[in-house]
Parts: C-alpha cells; sequence; structure tokens
C-alpha cells in the first residue's frame, strides 16, 4: 500500500492535468454546467444561442471537452448532440 504522502504517479497526474486544462476556459465551462443542468442532450445551435458565442467556437470547445470525455455526442441524422457524462455531473460545483 503507498503512503499518502507520495505523489500521484506521473501517468496519472498528466491525466489529471489534461481535466483541467480543458476546464481552463470559461466558455467550457458555462458548456459543462449548462449541459449539466440541461439533463437531456442539446444539439450546438442551442449551445450557440445559450452561451452567446459563434458556432465555430462552441464547436472546438466541445471538441475539446469531448476529447476528455467531459462530454458525449451522438448522431440524430445530420445533427449532433451533446451531453454531460453523468459521472463529471456528479463532481460540479453547484450554485443555486
Amino acid at each position: 500500500m503507498k503512503e499518502l504522502t507520495q505523489p500521484l504517479d506521473r501517468a496519472t497526474a498528466a491525466e489529471y492535468a489534461t481535466w483541467f486544462k480543458a476546464l481552463a476556459d470559461a466558455t467550457r465551462i458555462q458548456i459543462v454546467s449548462l449541459l449539466a443542468r440541461h439533463q437531456r442532450p442539446m444539439n450546438v445551435g442551442q449551445i450557440v444561442a445559450a452561451v452567446n458565442v459563434g458556432q465555430s467556437t462552441v464547436s472546438a470547445h466541445l471538441k475539446v471537452l469531448a476529447d476528455v470525455r467531459f462530454v458525449l455526442s451522438e448522431q440524430r441524422g445530420t445533427a449532433s448532440y451533446y451531453r454531460i457524462q453523468r459521472r463529471v455531473r456528479g463532481v460540479l460545483p453547484h450554485r443555486r
């Protein structure tokens, strides 16, 4: 059993760093929060309208969030719908 005084192994620390990097942008935090609160998949147009930034910007942010699996996407016809990863929802801070 490892002592609690030891640091994380390098691979785990690197993975956590990618998570923090993915959340190091206010728009991405808005998107994650929106999807967590919405509780059902949203398409890019709906997300764009809610966060008030351009579609290409939202798409780029969604790619970053999907790469670390904070959000999941599904195709419905020609549209992509995004939803929050269930495990992520449980660790987000809540603000009323």
